[in-house]
């Protein structure tokens, strides 16, 4: 995928496009799938090669080396007879066709979604809102396993988010296993906004909540009993709590306010694209 900025203005655009290779070398992408498409619909290689405005030997050429990358033959010819033989595609040809058509569609409403402000870069990425998926937990944050430690019954895993935060998860290693964790993976971690604890003036204190992230208060928004605060750390992380009016009157979360969020590693859920 590639991006390029448009004319006239300042958006990143995201672009891409879908190709089949065989072995490591191109059996072709859109514009070849649609000239085999062309040579079924016209019964010839010329006339195909006239309707896409090219020659004859560059239509030749490009589906004979087609034929020569795909384990089954994709076009089929008849010599001979009044209209001199004609060219038609095989059983194969044709899936491969439907097939590509398939992906390229499914791939071409990725693209869309990842062109959505993914490339707007005053904004966090989010991976579930590139792949429209919705969840309950008000923090999600992209990152890679930088480590994982394996123990009888549960591993803790250790995620690094883009600015460098370190994120420590506890989960059972059958999970693991399931998600296929291994260095260097991206995944997801997620985290309730009713599971982050708020604290201020943390300095020589001692806590059992292994993650602990610095920033200020961003955004406070009041309710009957509860509130929502949103701490934004130095690097853009943002971070949402839910604590009681008590809590935000007590440390005195005002914006701009410094305070520590705090997470158990049991608290943070991973998940991976499937």
């Amino acid at each position: 995928m590639v991006t390029r900025r448009r004319k006239g203005g300042d958006r990143l655009d995201v672009r891409g496009s879908i190709w089949i290779s065989v072995g490591g070398d191109s059996l072709g992408g859109h514009g070849r799938v649609a000239l085999l498409r062309a040579v079924d619909q016209h019964g010839s290689i010329t006339q195909a090669a006239k309707a896409f405005g090219m020659s004859y030997k560059a239509a030749w050429d490009a589906i004979n080396r087609m034929n020569e990358l795909s384990r089954t033959p994709l076009i089929e010819r008849a010599v001979g007879g009044r209209g001199g033989g004609s060219t038609h595609l095989t059983e194969h040809g044709r899936r491969l066709i439907e097939r590509y058509e398939q992906v390229d569609a499914v791939h071409q409403r990725f693209v869309e979604l990842l062109d959505q402000g993914s490339m707007d870069l005053d904004q966090e990425f989010s991976l579930l809102k590139v792949l429209n998926m919705k969840t309950s937990a008000r923090n999600q944050w992209m990152g890679k396993v930088t480590a994982v430690r394996s123990g009888a019954v549960n591993d803790e895993v250790e995620v690094t988010l883009p600015g460098g935060q370190r994120l420590a998860a506890i989960i059972t290693r059958e999970s693991t296993q399931a998600l296929g964790l291994k260095t260097e993976q991206a995944v997801i971690a997620l985290v309730k906004a009713s599971s982050v604890l708020l604290a201020t003036d943390l300095q020589g204190a001692r806590i059992s909540a292994r993650n602990r992230i610095e920033g200020k208060v961003h955004a406070l928004t009041p309710g009957a009993v509860n509130a929502e605060v949103t701490l934004k750390t130095e690097d853009g992380l943002e971070v949402v709590a839910i604590v009681t009016q008590g809590a935000v009157a007590e440390l005195a979360l005002t914006p701009g306010a410094s305070a520590t969020a705090l997470v158990k590693a049991s608290d943070v859920i991973l998940a991976v694209a499937s």
